[in-house]
């Protein structure tokens, strides 16, 4: 049907895929932008991700029967983010420990995560559940690649709430100047009587609940299915995401577009015919975050809007 459109079914094609492919780079980053703005780095959002996709899709499946197929799936989106906050515990609590490394934490963080998420998924790796209701504001086309671009998931408008509501508490709520004022100078924040630790805690948690939830649209929406490898480094990836959206929640919304259309490229070229270089253009996602750090990474520059105890050891 979309070689029947020729090369109009390719942006239709890459669309569709924005709005499905972008959800879960949209809540790793607006959580990973959430716990950067208070100074600390989580590289386990991959485990957090891979735990959060698990847990939803076993609570789907598990409560269809009692729940039905239509809140079944809501309820696993809630477990996902309450899986997501117990990983955030763990990882708010280490990290804040003297002279312990964000990254040596996250990197544990990603193997314990994915450790319980490939140890209890084994049982639901064969097993359907089910999964979110989309809108499908597209039914008054005859053609399906129109359908299928204008095929919403209420996660996706959730997302798209969400970051300007973000940007909002950042700047105009009493909290998220503390986060801010944690993230900029723990050392101010203590001397104005701020609990670096409880802020940095919550931060992490609120931001490992989100990552949770992004988890959740890979198993319950898009691809719909729990297997080992359905996040694909997506955890990993927001990271740089959020280096290249300069900590600004909205531009988050719009590089998780830009990061959810490059991952759709390659599809959407093959549906046409275009077989040559069909990797290369799978890998489009990986390149682009290659780029974002080579280009951003510089020990010469400082990237506007970085906090600036970011990632800085704890002192004893």
């Amino acid at each position: 049907m979309t070689q029947a459109l020729g090369w109009w079914g390719v942006p239709l094609a890459i669309a569709a895929g924005t709005l499905r492919g972008s959800i879960p780079f949209l809540f790793v980053s607006l959580g990973e932008c959430l716990t950067e703005k208070s100074g600390k780095i989580n590289l386990g959002l991959e485990g957090v991700l891979l735990t959060g996709a698990m847990s939803a899709y076993a609570v789907s499946y598990l409560t269809q029967e009692q729940l039905g197929s239509f809140f079944a799936p809501w309820c696993g989106v809630l477990v996902a983010a309450l899986a997501g906050m117990a990983l955030g515990i763990i990882q708010g609590w280490l990290c804040q420990q003297p002279r312990v490394n964000d990254v040596a934490v996250g990197i544990a963080m990603i193997i314990f995560g994915s450790g319980i998420a490939f140890f209890f998924g084994k049982p639901f790796i064969q097993p359907v559940a089910p999964r979110l209701i989309a809108f499908e504001w597209g039914n008054w086309s005859n053609l399906p690649q129109v359908q299928a671009a204008l095929k919403v998931s209420p996660l996706f408008l959730l997302g798209a709430l969400l970051a300007p509501l973000m940007q909002w508490f950042f700047t105009a709520t009493r909290w998220g100047l503390l986060i801010r004022a944690v993230g900029d100078s723990p050392q101010a924040a203590r001397a104005m009587g701020i609990s670096v630790f409880k802020v940095r805690m919550l931060s992490i948690m609120a931001g490992s609940a989100l990552a949770g939830i992004g988890g959740a649209s890979l198993s319950l929406y898009y691809p719909g299915s729990w297997n080992e490898l359905i996040s694909s480094g997506q955890g990993l990836m927001a990271v740089a995401l959020v280096i290249f959206a300069h900590w600004n929640p909205i531009q988050c919304f719009y590089a998780s577009l830009l990061f959810g259309g490059s991952q759709s490229l390659g599809p959407a070229l093959q549906s046409v015919g275009i077989d040559s270089y069909y990797y290369l253009f799978n890998a489009a996602p990986y390149i682009l975050t290659l780029l974002i750090m080579i280009l951003t990474c510089s020990p010469k520059t400082t990237i506007p809007g970085t906090p600036g105890a970011l990632g800085k050891d704890n002192t004893p």
